[in-house]
């Protein structure tokens, strides 16, 4: 694959409506677009999944830019990369920057996927032909979650993903579990506790959660491990796994249970394929996490659930979830909670050419 340009698109759309955590409110969402052509004239996408802000992690729209820019795009101007894992090694040299890598090495899978005329999926060694579906109910308002279960049941959704914190978590599941009592529903905590919380959280291993997503610090998996002794709740950790050597070490130390993997998070298709294998021979379920994704990333996190360790629904939801319109044609759609893994080359979607260009703030071109 010897690529001969790199295209960068800062879009920017509303989403239908706002996407509420402790953290913080998103009433839009801003991402970059890779575009990534080789010699041959064949393109491959990617997205950059940063938030404006760095509430989830620490880069930005702003800092992806500026590393892929000015340091990993120029690391690709004079090399003929044979399989996109190579990426991983090319940009080793740069430390961190997670989303950065992925949005330029997720274009190169597509982009490989392509030229081998076969659906990413098959080029990751995916065995589904459908996923199961999950979605996530951010609202801080519980007749609102109420009406959004709803609502998501009815078109199909396998589990629910709830937000919660220490100020209405228990009262907050309780009204849910009066309506719902056998729902699947995994509790979303970002890091709102610490083992200070340790009586409160046992207190929620009443509601019988699938899980209970990332209690304590971003960045730790020694607390998890001890607090993981003391709830009968299965722990998935999220922000705290950004490699496949933190993936490890948290299976190795007892932090978790479950691993939630985002391809931006942890750096790319390849590192999370690695992850995925850790974990599927040691019989530790992962799911998909989303980044309320645009239909690019959507697309890669449907290639990557298609493989076999991938047993819980994942936060794969429909293109109709967060946007009237999405950049994909046709668009991700869920039926009777699962989604039909594309069967065309690459991530099996078209760009709505119309659509990206609607949404485009700027675009930054590299000719090699």
């Amino acid at each position: 694959m010897k690529i001969s340009a790199v295209e960068l698109y800062v879009i920017k759309m509303p989403l239908k409506s706002p996407f509420v955590t402790h953290l913080g409110t998103i009433k839009d969402r801003k991402g970059i677009i890779v575009k990534i052509t080789n010699k041959d004239g064949i393109s491959g996408f990617g997205e950059g999944v940063a938030f404006s802000t760095p509430w989830y992690t620490e880069e930005t729209v702003e800092t992806c830019l500026h590393m892929m820019t000015d340091f990993l795009i120029p690391l690709l101007q004079h090399v003929l990369i044979k399989h996109p894992e190579e990426a991983f090694s090319l940009f080793k040299a740069i430390r961190r920057n997670n989303m950065s890598k992925a949005a330029l090495e997720t274009a190169l899978w597509d982009l490989y996927a392509k030229s081998h005329s076969q659906p990413l999926s098959v080029s990751l060694g995916g065995t589904r032909k459908e996923i199961a579906s999950g979605v996530v109910v951010a609202t801080d308002s519980t007749i609102k979650a109420l009406q959004q279960i709803e609502d998501y049941l009815k078109d199909g959704y396998k589990r629910i993903k709830v937000k919660i914190n220490p100020k209405q978590d228990y009262s907050f599941l309780t009204e849910i579990r009066k309506v719902y009592p056998d729902l699947p529903i995994i509790a979303d905590a970002n890091s709102a506790y610490s083992l200070k919380d340790i009586d409160r959280l046992k207190a929620l291993d009443e509601f019988n959660l699938m899980m209970i997503e990332q209690p304590l610090d971003a960045d730790d998996i020694i607390d998890h491990a001890v607090l993981q002794k003391e709830i009968l709740t299965p722990i998935c950790l999220d922000e705290s796994i950004v490699s496949f050597d933190d993936a490890k070490k948290a299976i190795q130390l007892g932090s978790c249970r479950v691993i939630n993997i985002k391809v931006g998070r942890v750096g790319g298709l390849s590192e999370a394929k690695r992850i995925h294998d850790y974990c599927y021979a040691r019989d530790i379920p992962v799911w998909c996490g989303g980044m309320i994704e645009f239909g690019i990333s959507r697309a890669h996190n449907i290639a990557l659930a298609s493989l076999p360790g991938f047993s819980i629904p994942g936060d794969i939801s429909a293109s109709n979830r967060f946007w009237e319109e999405d950049i994909i044609t046709p668009e991700v759609i869920v039926e009777k909670g699962n989604i039909s893994v594309p069967e065309g080359s690459g991530i099996g979607f078209m760009i709505n050419q119309k659509r990206l260009q609607q949404v485009t703030l700027s675009k930054r071109s590299f000719v090699f």
